[in-house]
């Protein structure tokens, strides 16, 4: 655990916390911040619309205070007024999390807007990348192109911030290659909420370590990461194939794609089954060139009816700006996108022929009449070639290391606002799957958040296994929660 006199300090931390209504508390925690040197938004400026309007537009929430560090003195300074006022803080680096969790996920919290903090510094003889922790994933991989063509695995959204998406997890489309986000990470700068800062790594706090890497935004701001990156390959080739499944071939090509991925998949091809209601495909990633995709592909392709629709081979970066959408990649202050969906998600493990068939009779029954936006992705997770489930299940506090896939259920309207009778629908899709599976059988990534559910439901479902530990962690970490959010971990003492 903590060292010395931060162990101390933690465990001798009080608060007399004020009965007053957080948002009451605006003119005093502003007048804290800014006597404290720390830059705060002002109510009604451009910088607090931009601050404050959330990724996802279904969830507005109001904080008391937006304080706005750009040293990690002064997110310790923000995180100690926030204390002295009783106020929950909490870090926000993207502002991409699908529950507006940096916003605090309620009104009257104070938000830490990071943003401003995105130095990215590449060590070109160790390979170690030293991060700030309010950098967004497309910044970070622009940079580490251009200082030295090296990378980690992460996901694919330029606007995510590197600091929520690798301490809840970090997957993304080279995963299967090369692990999670969170797996490259060797070290950390944290803020605690005594306003101490400790470092993190294996040897050094490793419970605060071990505690960060899966369940981080509970714990602490992370000020700096440290990753150690790998030379990106020479070339390697994107491709899309179509699965043009009727209703009664769709289930024979689900068992084919999983029998594959559980089995056949080779290290160097990430893989996805996107669909929808009106077709499905498969997209990834393969470290290499066209030829040795179309042989890795083609047993999976005849297994599946699938056929191969388009590659395209080129550099590293070619392919992380193909997987960002048509998103300008170097995304760092102001960054202005928003949709309005409800998410949620399910790791399992290869489906049973009766979960099989409840899958593709809900798809294409109450899917294809569903005329909304929505979608699912289906990620190659685990399976024996895949680098997640070679670390060790209980070496961090990501709980869902051997299930084979990662779903991502994403029910979205182009224009007004989601209906209130909307969220049965993605509810339904999923209750088919898990209603025939025991507990320990599936879970849910936490930055695929499910804000529909409790806060007990909730962790439970995210860390599952591991969660006793956490909150034992968060106990002598934050007490008070200080960092608290609906849906994350609480301290033992009131779990």
């Amino acid at each position: 655990m903590l060292h010395g006199t931060a162990l101390a300090t933690v465990v001798a931390f009080g608060l007399s916390l004020s009965l007053a209504s957080p948002l009451s508390k605006r003119a005093a925690l502003e007048d804290c911040l800014s006597s404290s040197g720390v830059s705060v938004d002002s109510q009604g400026s451009d910088d607090w619309s931009l601050d404050v309007a959330p990724f996802n537009l279904r969830l507005n929430f109001t904080p008391v205070a937006i304080a706005v560090p750009t040293t990690v003195k002064q997110i310790q300074d923000a995180v100690a007024c926030a204390v002295k006022l009783g106020v929950k803080a909490n870090p926000k680096c993207g502002g991409h999390s699908y529950g507006s969790f940096g916003l605090g996920g309620e009104d009257g919290h104070l938000t830490i807007e990071l943003d401003r903090m995105s130095k990215v510094t590449l060590d070109n003889k160790t390979g170690i990348a030293t991060i700030e922790g309010g950098s967004r994933l497309g910044h970070v991989a622009a940079e580490l192109y251009a200082q030295g063509k090296r990378a980690f695995s992460h996901g694919t959204c330029p606007g995510v911030g590197v600091a929520g998406h690798t301490l809840h997890g970090g997957f993304g489309l080279s995963s299967h290659t090369k692990g999670l986000a969170l797996d490259a990470l060797v070290s950390a700068k944290v803020v605690l909420a005594n306003s101490t800062v400790v470092s993190c790594s294996a040897t050094e706090n490793p419970d605060v370590f071990w505690a960060l890497r899966g369940a981080g935004g509970s714990m602490g701001v992370v000020a700096e990461f440290q990753f150690q990156t790998f030379a990106v390959p020479e070339q390697v080739t994107i491709f899309v194939a179509s699965a043009p499944w009727k209703q009664d071939k769709a289930a024979a090509g689900l068992k084919a794609f999983q029998d594959y991925v559980a089995n056949t998949m080779p290290a160097e091809l990430n893989m996805r089954l996107f669909l929808n209601r009106i077709y499905a495909n498969f997209e990834g990633l393969y470290y290499g060139d066209k030829a040795g995709l179309v042989a890795a592909l083609q047993p999976f392709l005849n297994a599946t009816n699938g056929t191969l629709q388009y590659t395209q081979t080129g550099t590293w970066l070619d392919q992380v700006k193909h997987f960002g959408n048509g998103v300008a990649l170097n995304q760092t202050h102001p960054y202005d996108m928003h949709e309005t969906f409800y998410s949620s998600s399910l790791y399992s493990q290869a489906l049973t022929d009766q979960q099989l068939a409840a899958f593709v009779d809900y798809w294409f029954g109450a899917g294809k009449k569903q005329t909304r936006n929505w979608w699912i992705q289906v990620d190659a997770h685990g399976g024996k070639n895949s680098a997640i489930p070679k670390v060790p299940g209980n070496s961090t506090s990501y709980a869902h290391r051997d299930y084979l896939f990662l779903y991502q259920f994403y029910d979205r309207v182009n224009f007004g606002a989601y209906p209130a009778d909307g969220f049965p629908f993605l509810q339904s899709f999923i209750g088919n799957l898990t209603g025939t599976m025991k507990d320990g059988e599936w879970g849910r990534y936490v930055n695929y958040p499910d804000t529909q559910l409790d806060q007990a439901t909730a962790q439970k479902n995210y860390w599952g296994g591991h969660l006793a530990k956490l909150q034992a962690i968060k106990a002598q970490l934050d007490p008070n929660d200080v960092f608290h959010y609906p849906q994350g971990i609480l301290p033992a003492a009131s779990a």
